[in-house]
């Protein structure tokens, strides 16, 4: 099963387990992922798990502020992989095809996937 990680935004550090139903995520109480953030709507998107396929879809349910992934607009349903950036509003989650058993297991999978993104940085060389 997948999960979201929130990894920006006033909810920094929670994660929802997604399971193989649709879960809506918004600002409205009665959503399964309720995100407090002014720019997100009451239901900013929508990802859904499609069983024949195995693959989770998101959707952008006409919000206000849209929903970047990897720094693209979603326009239309679109197929999640691992790894995968969803911006809402202020907020940044971080979508991954692993389960966990606990918020502690969640974020030391993300503090993992931080350190395969940076960068090495390399020291110009000095003349000898």
């Amino acid at each position: 099963m997948a999960s979201i990680i929130v990894i920006a935004g006033p909810q920094e550090g929670d994660y929802y387990p997604l399971g193989h139903r649709t879960n809506v995520i918004g600002r409205d109480e009665a959503v399964p992922i309720q995100i407090i953030d002014e720019h997100v709507s009451r239901k900013h998107m929508q990802i859904r798990y499609e069983k024949s396929e195995e693959l989770y879809y998101a959707l952008d349910m006409k919000s206000k502020h849209s929903v970047f992934i990897n720094g693209r607009k979603v326009n239309e349903e679109t197929v999640l992989s691992d790894g995968d950036r969803i911006r809402i509003g202020d907020t940044t989650l971080l979508f991954t095809l692993e389960d966990f058993t606990d918020r502690e297991s969640a974020l030391s999978h993300y503090k993992k996937v931080g350190e395969k993104r940076r960068g090495t940085s390399m020291k110009p060389r000095t003349a000898s």
